[in-house]
């Protein structure tokens, strides 16, 4: 028989599969489909992998892969969040909170505690591995929208300054992706991915 323990991490990992479900506001690069928030945190999970050499400063990789894992469960009961969907954001705060509480209160108390704290370290960028794993976060939908002839900008009339403005803390994170990232915009807006 089965301790306790380890029946709550077997319902926490199954309930862990509806973040396979979760729509994201960002398609396929091969414009098949959108995104789930579930295949987002693993594409985060390799590009913390591959470039961990850029973060602003030296990292514990581990803690900035345990973070990209966990920093989106939140979305099995609150939703994927369009960040620039002003209505939408007003309440994501609260509706976070309470999936924090719940999803990661499924766990043994000691890696309820570890997850809930690795979820709110990414919400604070405090540390230089929670701006480096936000900026991956902010990031790889760029990647996606500028790989996708910006489609998903141009459906919902997004503007570079938008662009500019919610992801300049990338900056934090990683200057030299920033700097990649505002060339990304500039020749996004040039080939009319993106209105200026």
């Amino acid at each position: 028989m089965a301790s306790d323990r380890f029946e709550k991490q077997i319902r926490f990992i199954v309930e862990m599969d509806k973040l396979k479900r979760v729509l994201r506001q960002t398609i396929l690069t091969n414009h098949s489909r959108q995104e789930t928030s579930a295949e987002h945190s693993w594409h985060l999970g390799v590009m913390a992998l591959v470039f961990s050499e850029y973060a602003e400063t030296e990292v514990d990789l581990s803690r900035v892969l345990k973070m990209v894992l966990v920093h989106d469960l939140v979305e099995i009961d609150a939703g994927d969040t369009y960040c620039y969907d002003e209505a939408e954001t007003h309440d994501q705060v609260e509706r976070e909170e309470k999936a924090a509480e719940r999803l990661f209160g499924l766990l043994p108390e000691d890696q309820a505690g570890e997850f809930r704290g690795l979820w709110e370290e990414f919400e604070a960028r405090k540390t230089p591995e929670a701006r480096f794993a936000a900026a991956l976060d902010r990031l790889q939908p760029i990647l996606q929208n500028y790989h996708t002839q910006g489609e998903m900008w141009k459906k919902n009339g997004i503007r570079s300054r938008q662009v500019v403005l919610r992801n300049q803390p990338i900056e934090e994170g990683s200057p030299m992706i920033w700097e990649y990232v505002v060339h990304l915009i500039h020749e996004a807006v040039k080939k009319g991915m993106l209105q200026e």
